[in-house]
């Protein structure tokens, strides 16, 4: 079973431009052509130079987390590339995870502290 992270993806009000702040930051290339997802106002990545990818998605709601105040959470989460979703739902579920949304090609779940992250078919 081959599973690796496939993003990290940040939520925030302008996913162009904090590609563009990581991008200054890391190097790299904001909003490359990639099969796995498309581009748009709502979404961008950067593709690192080590062959890391960050992506930004849009939050109309977006608080920026007052780290480490609870009240302002971090707004972050992993998608993880799986080449078997149902096997790979299974172990999530069994290590802890609960089922956040069903997409019906990926799904969405909850870490045992509650943070986010999706599983992504390859």
């Amino acid at each position: 079973m081959t599973r690796s992270l496939q993003c990290l993806v940040l939520d925030c009000p302008r996913p162009r431009e904090l590609a563009a702040f990581y991008q200054a930051l890391l190097g790299g290339e904001v909003d490359r052509a990639d099969r796995r997802w498309s581009l748009d106002d709502d979404w961008s990545t950067l593709h690192l130079p080590d062959g890391g990818v960050l992506g930004f998605q849009r939050s109309g709601d977006h608080r920026p987390p007052r780290w480490p105040d609870p009240a302002h959470p971090q707004q972050v989460h992993l998608d993880i590339a799986v080449d078997d979703l149902e096997a790979a739902e299974r172990d999530a579920l069994a290590a802890g995870a609960t089922v956040l949304r069903d997409e019906g090609d990926w799904g969405v779940y909850a870490d045992p502290a509650g943070h986010p992250f999706c599983l992504v078919p390859e």
